[in-house]
């Protein structure tokens, strides 16, 4: 997946299915306005509703899990004066722990 719009991939994989938006939220519990935000970029995709689209589209958890975590880092900090300094700290404080 190569999308710097996770709620646009959704959609995308969501109408490559053909699955009804009232199908996919059901299975993410939540109503169909919301889901739709989700798909305009209106509103944050919840981490706990990754492995639900993983399931329903057979898709590798692991890979959509990345991709999830470095947009929403990368939206929410990637303007930061020293955003790839900290990238490396943050690096070298998990290797230092493992």
């Amino acid at each position: 997946m190569q999308k710097t719009d996770f709620g646009g991939y959704i959609r995308e994989l969501r109408e490559k299915s053909n699955m009804p938006i009232r199908k996919l939220a059901h299975e993410l519990d939540i109503d169909t306005s919301t889901l739709s935000k989700i798909e305009r970029q209106e509103r944050q995709v919840a981490l706990h509703m990754i492995p639900i689209i993983a399931r329903v589209f057979d898709l590798d958890y692991k890979e959509l899990q990345v991709q999830f975590l470095s947009e929403k880092i990368l939206s929410e900090y990637g303007d930061a004066d020293y955003f790839t300094d900290a990238l490396d700290t943050i690096l070298k404080t998990v290797e230092a722990k493992q």
